[in-house]
């Protein structure tokens, strides 16, 4: 049975049916408004809030913070992120199973709201709990929310789809800037819980104006693609509660032998986001359905993966460690005027908005001569391993309590972007065109998984090095893994192409 959040009159909406509504919203399907403003909103709130995130968790519990190291801090943030990536992959599937993209994407809206306002609470409890809803429901929408914008172009030939995808990615990006200024300043400079509450309150708005606009979007947005058979809802339940119930009892014990502590949480869910991976990747390489073209293009993708989630082990830390950087050692003053250190977080969705155009058009002029996929994550891994490199320098300017000039992560935070245009999109193309026919709307959750194994090798550095993090030891070495991977995979790109196939 269809799922949907609309009325239907019992007729399943045809896959194929354009959204109603004519050309409103710059030439495009009304839809894109509904769809870019709820983006917006999502980006406001969960970037706002990771803007404060990190500050709060190592905040001293005198200042209103939760008191932790600044590894610990760090590793959290990795942690919390690679689960929202993570959570992508059975976001998807719940649309594809269970309820339909439309009717998802409101689930994860609701259950970011009420996570937000969670973390407004002062209480430890509600919030690593509030945290826990907010990443259920990022994934959830994540994963959904870009093929929404995808169904309001039934034709695949339709000129204004890709301008379409450009404009709601203006949207993420719009969100991404506004965010640290009004939540980071409220956060930093009035309460922290206020903070968190204002996310809410954003995340409230985007989810009223998708459920009044969701008339807009296309039919096909509220297909269940494969409905779960009654025998898989029952397994599925079984299964889900027999390792809720081992999850339960295993922390029970830990709890009562008096050694739980923030570690328990952080190494299981580390080893699992790398785990995962690994495992969905076996899964697919087994599978004898596949041609040898599909077998000879996965292990393709299995390199390309690799370099992404090397790429994003350094890039995800913009929020964390780069984050207490900024608070503890970057000057965050302009003729006399302060502003919150979390301003700097708007930094990169600046540069991304206004290098983007800049990208395209050069990817398009040089026509032929453009580089392959791996060349173009060899760039991006080698730019984003300097940016680390200059973080060493940074450091070192910083010895002694000193604070920086704002040049320094204005540098990196440009770096970042430069690199980023050069994996980031090629990658999410990257994956449509390697995706085996069979596996085709389950690999954008893989490709996710990429951000999941990064930010985990991160954690695991971090939780590692521990007073350590945030050293110039701790750039450095990163930084030369993340060179050392963009010579690997230059070095290896024609091999690297020969298994592409027909995929350039």
């Amino acid at each position: 049975m269809t799922a949907s959040l609309t009325k239907n009159d019992g007729a399943p909406p045809s896959p194929n049916a354009p959204a109603p509504g004519g050309a409103t919203f710059f030439g495009h399907p009304r839809g894109l408004a509904t769809l870019f403003m709820t983006e917006m909103w999502e980006r406001f709130s969960f970037v706002g809030m990771r803007a404060l995130l990190v500050l709060y968790l190592v905040a001293p519990e005198s200042k209103g913070g939760l008191g932790f190291d600044a590894a610990t801090g760090a590793a959290i943030f990795s942690v919390y992120n690679a689960m929202v990536y993570l959570l992508a992959l059975p976001g998807g599937w719940v649309a594809d199973r269970v309820w339909g993209a439309r009717k998802a994407v409101a689930f994860g809206g609701c259950s970011m709201v009420v996570g937000h306002f969670l973390l407004a609470l002062p209480d430890k409890a509600t919030f690593f709990g509030g945290l826990v809803l907010i990443a259920l429901g990022a994934g959830i929408m994540k994963s959904n929310i870009s093929t929404m914008v995808g169904q309001l172009y039934p034709d695949r030939a339709d000129p204004r789809r890709d301008s379409g995808f450009t404009i709601f990615y203006m949207g993420i990006n719009l969100g991404g800037f506004i965010a640290p200024l009004i939540i980071g300043t409220v956060g930093q400079s009035v309460d922290w819980h206020l903070g968190f509450a204002l996310a809410g309150v954003g995340m409230s708005l985007g989810l009223a104006q998708y459920l009044l606009g969701s008339r807009h979007l296309a039919a096909a947005s509220s297909v269940v693609n494969a409905p779960l058979t009654a025998d898989e809802r029952s397994r599925l339940v079984k299964h889900g509660l027999l390792w809720l119930v081992l999850a339960a009892a295993f922390y029970a014990v830990v709890g009562l032998t008096g050694s739980l502590s923030v570690g328990w949480v952080l190494w299981p869910l580390t080893l699992a986001g790398l785990a995962l991976p690994v495992a969905c990747f076996a899964r697919i390489k087994r599978d004898k359905d596949l041609t040898a073209d599909e077998q000879s293009k996965m292990t393709g993708f299995i390199w390309i993966f690799v370099a992404a989630a090397a790429f994003f082990m350094i890039y995800d830390q913009a929020g964390s460690v780069l984050n207490l950087f900024a608070h503890d050692n970057t000057e965050n003053a302009v003729l006399g005027w302060t502003f919150p250190t979390s301003w700097f977080q708007s930094m990169n969705p600046v540069f991304v908005m206004a290098l983007a155009p800049v990208a395209a058009m050069l990817w398009q002029w040089l026509g032929s001569r453009n580089p392959s996929v791996p060349v173009k994550f060899a760039m991006a891994l080698v730019a984003v391993g300097a940016s680390f490199f200059v973080m060493v320098a940074a450091q070192a300017a910083a010895a002694g309590g000193e604070r920086v000039t704002p040049m320094w992560l204005a540098t990196v935070y440009l770096i970042h972007a430069v690199a980023e245009l050069c994996l980031s999109p090629v990658g999410l193309s990257a994956t449509t065109k390697l995706a085996p026919r069979k596996y085709a709307s389950q690999m954008m959750g893989v490709w996710c998984l990429a951000v999941t194994a990064g930010d985990c090798v991160a954690a695991i550095i971090q939780q590692l090095m521990g007073d350590a993090t945030g050293g110039g030891t701790y750039f450095a070495l990163q930084a030369t893994l993340a060179v050392l991977a963009g010579v690997g995979i230059f070095a290896f790109r024609k091999p690297i192409v020969a298994l592409m196939g027909d995929v350039k």
